[in-house]
């Protein structure tokens, strides 16, 4: 735009007299709507939804939300800027995860973001349209989300947490070098706690340990069932699953009553009192997705982007955690924790 009109849009200058300055009168709201649009920005006014639904709030799926809307503002979706962030928590009910996953296909969403098992599993049958960016999901397999980790196909993909076990078992064993039973707690009903339970039994048999369950279908069940495994094993190991991690500190608290080692599968149960945790930082897979989603914003098919997921491991330790279930941690597995604790 040259300088003259630069200063008539911005009223410096007046308008031209005569019969050309009339005409330019007359027309100056479609001139001017005409010039707005050309330096307006490509989708201006355009808003879509980015629907996130989890099954529960407990800290590891609360650091996935956290680093989800972290990276989409570093990816330039920010709420109030042609973005709608919707959030919505079934608190631990399968069948309110259903209902929310009902209500962002009827509000038409332009993307679904759903983190756990339980929340991908009601949006995936809620919808085969809307492209759907799952988070902390263990299995997607197991859990009938996708054919194909490589090649998902349909409308979903995401980043899986799928656990170490194999190291989580060492660093048991490295922590407590006689230990042969290991207590699970676990929701049988959760597909993410059954995958687990597989994946622990599988690396559990070569290192001479068995492991011995008992199930937890709600928070109230929990308790219970870490005192029903406290005179069968020589330690707990905390679930993935989220019926666990919701009621995480029940089965503490039977690890301090019988001098019971609880060991957590991912390291948001250190701070809530276990005595040490190797797992991923779940704020990271919470990146991870926004980076997904911007890229199926951009037009990209979710089902041709393969599953993400965690490569990179990090040690917590609560040394004073330890202490009341009367352990000692080694000095080798304290120096190298990435983070240390002396309370919850």
């Amino acid at each position: 735009m040259d300088a003259p009109w630069r200063m008539v849009l911005n009223g410096v200058m007046p308008l031209p007299t005569g019969s050309f300055g009339m005409l330019l009168y007359r027309r100056a709201p479609v001139v001017l709507g005409i010039l707005l649009g050309m330096l307006a920005p490509a989708g201006a006014g355009e808003s879509r939804t980015i629907a996130v639904t989890t099954i529960i709030e407990h800290p590891a799926l609360d650091a996935a939300r956290r680093g989800l809307q972290a990276g989409l503002r570093e990816h330039g979706l920010r709420p109030g800027r042609g973005v709608e962030l919707v959030f919505r928590s079934a608190g631990g009910s399968r069948a309110q995860a259903t209902t929310i996953a009902e209500d962002f296909v009827a509000m038409k969403a332009d993307v679904i973001v759903p983190i756990s098992t339980p929340s991908a599993q009601a949006t995936a049958m809620a919808t085969t349209s809307i492209p759907i960016v799952f988070a902390a999901v263990t299995d997607p397999l197991a859990a009938a989300l996708v054919e194909d980790v490589q090649a998902p196909g349909g409308n979903v993909t995401g980043v899986s947490d799928q656990l170490p076990v194999a190291d989580h078992l060492d660093l048991i064993l490295e922590v407590a070098p006689g230990l042969s039973r290991l207590g699970v707690v676990a929701d049988p009903d959760e597909a993410r706690a059954r995958s687990l339970l597989g994946a622990l039994r599988a690396a559990a048999a070569p290192r001479g340990i068995e492991i011995v369950t008992r199930p937890a279908r709600d928070r109230a069940e929990v308790r219970a069932a870490a005192e029903g495994l406290s005179g069968e094993v020589d330690a707990l190991y905390l679930s993935s699953d989220d019926t666990v991690a919701s009621a995480l500190e029940e089965i503490v608290a039977v690890g301090e009553a019988h001098d019971l080692p609880v060991f957590a599968s991912d390291v948001h149960g250190v701070p809530r009192g276990a005595l040490a945790g190797l797992g991923f930082n779940y704020f990271e897979i919470g990146r991870q997705a926004a980076l997904l989603v911007k890229r199926v914003l951009d037009g990209e098919a979710p089902g041709s982007i393969p599953i993400q997921t965690v490569k990179a491991t990090e040690l917590y330790v609560n040394p004073a955690a330890a202490g009341r279930m009367g352990v000692d941690l080694p000095e080798a597995v304290v120096k190298r924790a990435a983070a240390t604790f002396e309370s919850r």
